[in-house]
């Protein structure tokens, strides 16, 4: 390694979600006895967000808290509270919001995807969204303070099913309709998605597909075919966008806004960033992923084995990933697990019910002891305990 104890390779990760916080916590707990490598994780919030359980935030919930701060303690990474607001690939330097300036050798680029609210009027301003622990406490506020009424969840992928199912059961008195394009689960087996439909009329959700929204007010939504639909509250889940940093940067990036990569995970502009999680355009055999819990861990961890193998002299290897299972809450006691074949599509595999629901918890709790395991990684290896089926990591030795 072309480094020096007095000048240690700078390694900067933007962004603690669970790829960004999964490379920094693999990167920095291999080399923290090295002293030629540093790690420093950027990210806007002290706490690491749950995305997986916003929706029990949003109906007034408690979930468990996961310090940042905490979670890296032991590993000898660095810490920095602040919002990226520019990347300079060329200089290797990023500038947070308070102006101060990071320089770097190796970038990981973690900044993961938020709720697009830009592109349908009136949706910035008068819909709530599930981004983070902030927003999803805003909206559990709103709802608290409704007697009845109204509540529109635009948007039937699959955040939007487990949002309007969570706040149907925790709300009762509100009714709650789930609107979208497309059905509820339309790419779940017939199984799946028949045992969805019936958890969603138990709980009283309306659905309403083959609806585009066009408008948001205040207190009411315009839908394509000129119709409004009175709201006491609208919570926005219809599509993602991700931050237009990585294009600024000169990054080499696909029609989303993604950082292409080769199949080692580097940026194919910029070898010395790497993408991870919903920030990545990584192309598999079967195309290119999409950003999940299920492959950002695992993507986050290749990174930061990858990086040690560069820094080595030694040749990266290819991130392979196949999908596993989709997981849906439907409520607090019922959900359904679709599995799937590594190209994210159904099988006949389904589980329902409490046992569904069981299963979407373990999943769900997994990050706290996988950070923890990981905190404790010796150099030589590292076993990926779920998700898809990126199932062995190998040595970088």
């Amino acid at each position: 390694m072309n480094t020096t104890a007095a000048q240690p390779h700078e390694v900067l990760v933007l962004g603690a979600g669970y790829a960004g916080l999964s490379a920094a916590i693999q990167l920095a707990a291999r080399t923290r006895k090295r002293g030629d490598l540093r790690v420093t994780l950027v990210n806007p919030y002290d706490t690491f967000t749950e995305r997986l359980r916003l929706h029990m935030t949003a109906t007034g919930q408690e979930t468990a808290e996961m310090n940042i701060r905490e979670l890296l303690d032991g590993t000898g990474a660095v810490f920095v509270r602040g919002r990226v607001t520019a990347v300079d690939a060329d200089a290797k330097t990023v500038r947070v919001d308070d102006d101060r300036i990071l320089r770097y050798d190796t970038l990981v680029y973690a900044l993961g995807s938020i709720a697009d609210t830009v592109t349908v009027p009136g949706a910035d301003e008068h819909a709530h969204t599930l981004d983070g622990p902030q927003d999803a406490a805003l909206l559990a506020g709103r709802l608290a303070g409704l007697d009845a009424g109204t509540v529109v969840v635009a948007g039937s992928g699959l955040t939007g099913v487990e949002a309007a199912a969570e706040i149907a059961e925790q709300h009762p008195d509100l009714k709650v309709l789930l609107l979208g394009r497309r059905e509820p689960g339309a790419d779940m087996h017939p199984k799946a998605k028949a045992h969805l439909d019936t958890a969603l009329s138990r709980l009283g959700v309306r659905v309403r597909s083959g609806a585009d929204v066009t408008k948001v007010l205040p207190d009411s939504v315009e839908l394509a075919d000129g119709s409004g639909i009175p709201a006491a509250a609208v919570l926005w889940t219809s599509g993602t966008r991700l931050s237009p940093l990585a294009a600024a940067a000169g990054l080499t990036v696909d029609e989303r806004g993604r950082i292409v990569t080769d199949n080692t995970l580097r940026s194919v502009s910029h070898p010395d960033v790497y993408a991870v999680g919903d920030a990545a355009a990584v192309r598999q055999n079967y195309g290119v992923m999409h950003g999940t819990c299920q492959s950002g861990m695992p993507s986050g961890v290749h990174a930061a084995l990858t990086i040690l193998r560069v820094l080595a002299g030694k040749k990266p290897r290819p991130f392979r990933f196949g999908y596993y299972h989709t997981p849906v809450s439907l409520g607090r006691h019922d959900a359904v697990v679709q599995f799937t074949h590594p190209d994210d599509s159904p099988r006949r595999i389904v589980l329902t019910g409490k046992r569904a629901a069981q299963y979407k918890e373990t999943v769900t709790a997994a990050p706290w002891p996988t950070f923890a395991r990981m905190k404790k990684m010796p150099a030589s290896g590292a076993l990926w305990p779920h998700g898809g089926r990126h199932t062995r990591i190998r040595s970088t030795k």
